[in-house]
């Protein structure tokens, strides 16, 4: 079986099971979150591992599982440790690294890339359930479709890049990172972004969720957002460069693992949240 054909059957039913859930949104979207950031923190710390540090994986992943169900239950009111309580997970790991490595098993790495790690994956999908329940987005529909814009536009970065750059790439964006990526491509990525966000704003979330930016902002929130999705894809490469390896996994049948397919998202969706936090107040 090619690899094209596995990644299409994996696509066709994960595609509307992952739509459905953000329109459920609650427990099913924490819970797809949760899933996910595990499974990207124990990818980090498997790159971590193989490019010589020695995280704390168990506590990396439980600990980046919980940040989208603690969002959740917030959300539903009930207790959540505070910020101040939520920090001495700092001593707390330090202390393990004590007990469990001592000054010959690195400790210093150790508890900095397991801190990492959490805020990395668990830190940035959490983001996503930030952005469903944003308080511009009134009503299932309204959440779903403003989740779903960094989405979109991350995928027409994706595909703008494949075509602009296959057909006109000729110049490498960063052969030391990843050879395969070119200007022509980075090119071709923004500009079909920012013509997607403008369809997209225009056609689908102003009518549906009544929620619009000026044409000013949106030219930048698409170039930004463009810009963000190719440095998370970027960035992902560089740490599989320095681990080594080819996939971050072999957990998605066709798509390597959970942050070869979320790399970009890991930079879009908090950029994504934090520009819409300001710029929806303007309507277009």
């Amino acid at each position: 079986m090619s690899e094209l054909t596995k990644r299409v059957l994996f696509a066709v039913p994960a595609i509307p099971a992952v739509a459905g859930v953000l329109y459920l949104g609650d427990a099913p979207l924490a819970i797809l979150l949760s899933i996910a950031s595990a499974l990207g923190a124990w990818e980090y710390n498997r790159l971590a591992a193989a490019a010589g540090a020695r995280p704390m994986m168990a506590w990396g992943v439980v600990l980046a599982a919980l940040v989208p169900l603690l969002m959740h239950a917030a959300r539903l009111g009930l207790w959540v440790p505070p910020i101040s309580l939520a920090l001495l997970v700092v001593p707390i790991l330090l202390a393990v690294a004590l007990w469990t490595r001592g000054a010959d098993g690195r400790p210093i790495e150790a508890t900095a890339t397991t801190l990492f790690g959490v805020l990395y994956t668990g830190g940035m999908f959490a983001f996503a359930y930030a952005l469903r329940y944003h308080r511009f987005a009134v009503g299932a529909v309204a959440g779903t479709l403003l989740l779903l814009l960094p989405l979109v536009l991350t995928w027409a970065n994706d595909i703008g890049a494949y075509f602009c750059g296959r057909a006109l790439g000729k110049r490498k964006l960063m052969p030391s990172i990843s050879p395969g990526k070119t200007v022509a491509g980075a090119v071709g990525g923004l500009a079909l972004t920012v013509l997607v966000t403008w369809v997209y704003l225009r056609f689908v979330l102003q009518p549906r969720a009544g929620l619009g930016l000026t044409l000013g902002w949106t030219l930048v929130f698409g170039a930004v957002v463009s810009v963000a999705a190719q440095v998370g894809d970027l960035v992902e490469s560089m740490l599989k460069r320095q681990a080594g390896v080819k996939d971050s996994s072999a957990l998605i049948p066709g798509h390597g693992g959970v942050l070869d397919r979320t790399d970009s998202l890991l930079f879009t969706i908090p950029v994504a949240y934090l520009l819409l936090d300001r710029l929806l107040a303007v309507r277009g």
